[in-house]
């Protein structure tokens, strides 16, 4: 034994067991799973990763040439170096010329390095990015290049990526320009801090403290976005309030502005179509009046000096009363063209909702918006949008593509997605909206031709859109996890990733967002991949099967409400939509009802309205359709509607399964928590499978098919229950 181990006998003998006690509760420790983790850090989690990657990208990364002459830039530099030493345990070295393999990144304006090389830059749009592999000085080099600093930073996080994914740099060769150019999360968050269909906390911003404290998690929350594509936030709730736009909260709106600039970012505000009056003293909001029209200019002046790169306006005018310019006799494009005029000296947009329904009772409020905007086409300003809602009600578990998509050739068209889950279980429902995005996305609208899909609508490729947008509605809050529940990320993730490109495929982003917040290993990749992709599906299932909607508890839209009927409008009712009688079931939207087909290019009007074509997850939202009707599994409607309620619940059971035997790959903590959202998805899942059946079936009066289960309790228990504290401001 050699003298140094002599010297742990005799007396020292308890120290050596201390010791070696020490290290036996290490080696424990070491075995355990891994360490707790309450979802804060998202898909950015820069984790250690595995010894052989590690040493690997370790190799091809040991040098840096990165001059940083912008925040942008430093934003950027800083991104890169946290990522690097999370994955790799180390950073390279800050060099100005190559002589090991390196990082080499910037423009060609900020780095002259890359201003030596033709790496296809002239090809990009804005923000658009290239990850190249080259040789430097005979050492193999990765460049990650843009032609703005944005497009750098977007670069990083690509390359960040490329690591937590485990992918081969090899000859890496990335070129990637957004397809739609304003990528934007809409926050329905109002100055008291509640969140109009918020289920995630109260709203991040703190307005009391605002602006002169600056919580680090608005940092957090714009390199989360910049981390996939978004470039601009709505800082404030549709439906509006006038006092956004005083001067004390546009200095407000001002320090978040700031925060978020370095990230490509830029922030947008609500306008209240009354604040003329509301705020400035004026008599009257009409579009067409002068004293009106130099208020608003005014006021857009004022917003600049605050934020130079102030984005503009989104507007939700003249619907579920919200004022508006028809208020005055005069049209949507009136009032825009208004606001318009006002941010344009200054490069500013306005982006002008088409969820209108007004207040006389519709034949079928689905049509409203098509009737009210298509006329429209062509007569708004070349600086106005407008945003659409992905179908033609409000954001239904499933909706067929909303009918103005293609419709107005003249006028730049923007999707609204909800993010926010507000008729799909909140946040404890583990749904998967990805799959969701793509249906609608790729979705053929046949205007003007077969191909025209809804992404391509969006993107400006079929009518030449000078400005393109996408928008998101949030599901942000102060919750540690920033979603409600760390599967709900995901729909965050989704979002942005389909903004930049809306042809990517759901599956291929819930894998990305699987391998980066969760694990990589492949036991653990391909069941949670596979419980997303059926997770929509699930929801429809046990809500809203066949093309039913709008069956939602009144006001909170918490649970099944189906009987929900009476009250100021028949369209906030769930009895106007389902149209159940003696004779069967679905609202008749084809040449014999409200002939809301028509509003659909002839091609899809003819599919739609056609009993024997429709697809069926839209039968009942386009047909009313006999109870004893023989679906295509052979099954006749009530019989197919009993299997499908149960099919749903029963995907949630498996989904539980599935998730209780991954426990080993990832931490106690967000384990326990999925799980027990998972128990109450079932749960709730159930309450609207039993509720559904046992109020359809006064309808039907047929029997359950035989070896399904009755619902556990009566009609009237279900109708009795009563939730006026449900969550989600509304």
């Amino acid at each position: 034994m050699a003298p140094g181990h002599r010297s742990l006998g005799g007396g020292c003998a308890p120290l050596f067991r201390a010791v070696m006690s020490i290290w036996a509760l290490c080696a424990a420790l070491f075995m355990q799973p891994a360490a707790a983790e309450d979802g804060y850090e998202l898909w950015l989690r820069y984790r250690p990763l595995p010894a052989d990657q590690r040493d690997r990208y370790a190799g091809a990364t040991t040098q840096l040439v990165m001059p940083t002459p912008s925040p942008t830039l430093v934003a950027a530099k800083d991104e890169l170096l946290r990522g690097l030493n999370g994955l790799l345990s180390q950073q390279p070295a800050a060099v100005e010329s190559v002589s090991a393999p390196a990082l080499v990144i910037g423009t060609p304006q900020s780095n002259a390095q890359i201003a030596q090389f033709d790496l296809g830059l002239k090809g990009l749009a804005a923000q658009g990015y290239v990850i190249r592999h080259r040789p430097i000085n005979g050492q193999a080099t990765v460049i990650i290049a843009a032609n703005d600093d944005v497009g750098v930073l977007y670069g990083v996080f690509h390359f960040l990526r490329v690591l937590q994914t485990q992918q081969p740099l090899g000859n890496i060769n990335i070129t990637e320009s957004s397809r739609i150019q304003l990528r934007m999360l809409n926050h329905w968050d109002n100055l008291d801090r509640t969140v109009e269909r918020g289920y995630a906390g109260f709203s991040l911003w703190d307005w009391h403290k605002l602006p002169d404290y600056l919580d680090p998690r608005y940092t957090d929350y714009a390199r989360a976005n910049a981390s996939i594509g978004i470039n601009a936030t709505v800082l404030t709730n549709v439906n509006a309030n006038a006092t956004m736009l005083t001067a004390p909260y546009l200095e407000k709106a001002a320090a978040l502005a700031n925060v978020f600039r370095p990230y490509g970012i830029r922030v947008f505000l609500t306008a209240r179509f009354s604040a003329p009056v509301e705020i400035g003293g004026l008599k009257t909001a009409d579009p067409a009046d002068p004293g009106v029209q130099q208020w608003w200019k005014a006021k857009a002046a004022e917003v600049y000096k605050f934020i130079p790169d102030f984005g503009g306006f989104l507007v939700k005018a003249n619907s579920e009363g919200q004022p508006g310019p028809q208020d005055y006799g005069r049209t949507h494009a009136d009032g825009a063209n208004m606001l318009a005029d006002a941010v344009k000296p200054f490069g500013g947009t306005v982006i002008w909702r088409a969820f209108v329904y007004s207040h006389e009772q519709p034949d079928d409020r689905a049509k409203q918006a098509y009737d009210e905007f298509v006329p429209l086409d062509g007569k708004f300003r070349d600086n106005v949008l407008v945003q659409v809602k992905n179908g033609a009600i409000d954001f239904q578990p499933r909706e067929p593509f909303h009918p103005l998509f293609g419709a107005m050739p003249k006028t730049p068209l923007a999707m609204e997605f909800q993010i926010t889950k507000e008729y799909l279980g909140f946040a404890t429902h583990l749904v998967y909206l990805g799959a969701f995005y793509e249906e609608v996305l790729r979705a053929d609208t046949y205007r003007p031709r077969q191909g025209s899909t809804v992404a391509k609508i969006l993107d400006g490729s079929v009518h030449n859109y000078a400005r393109t947008a996408i928008a998101g509605v949030a599901n942000i809050g102060t919750d540690r996890n920033w979603s409600g529940a760390q599967f709900e990320q995901a729909n965050w993730y989704a979002f942005g990733r389909l903004a930049w490109n809306p042809m990517l495929s759901s599956k291929d982003l819930a894998e990305e967002w699987v391998r980066m917040t969760f694990s990589n290993d492949p036991q653990f990749v391909k069941p949670v991949v596979a419980m997303m992709m059926k997770s929509h599906e699930a929801v429809v299932d046990y809500m809203t099967p066949l093309g039913l909607h709008h069956l939602m508890g009144r006001g909170h839209h918490y649970g099944p409400g189906p009987w929900v009927e009476g009250g100021p409008r028949a369209d906030w009712t769930s009895v106007y939509y389902h149209r159940a009688d003696a004779n069967g079931i679905g609202f008749d939207r084809t040449k014999t009802g409200s002939n809301a087909v028509a509003q659909y290019a002839p091609p899809v009007a003819a599919q739609f309205g056609d009993l024997k074509r429709v697809p069926e997850q839209f039968l009942l939202w386009f047909h009313h359709v006999p109870w004893d009707y023989r679906t295509k599994s052979g099954r006749i409607l009530w019989d197919e509607l009993v299997y499908r309620y149960t099919r749903g619940v029963d995907t949630v059971r498996e989904m539980e399964g599935t998730w209780q035997g991954l426990a080993p790959f990832v931490d106690a903590e967000r384990h326990h928590e999925v799980a027990a959202f998972l128990k109450i998805q079932e749960k709730e899942a159930k309450w609207w499978r039993d509720a559904s059946i046992a109020y359809f079936q006064t309808f039907s009066k047929r029997p359950l098919p035989a070896g399904f289960a009755p619902p556990e309790h009566s009609l009237d228990y279900y109708k009795s229950l009563e939730f006026p504290y449900a969550p989600g401001h509304h």
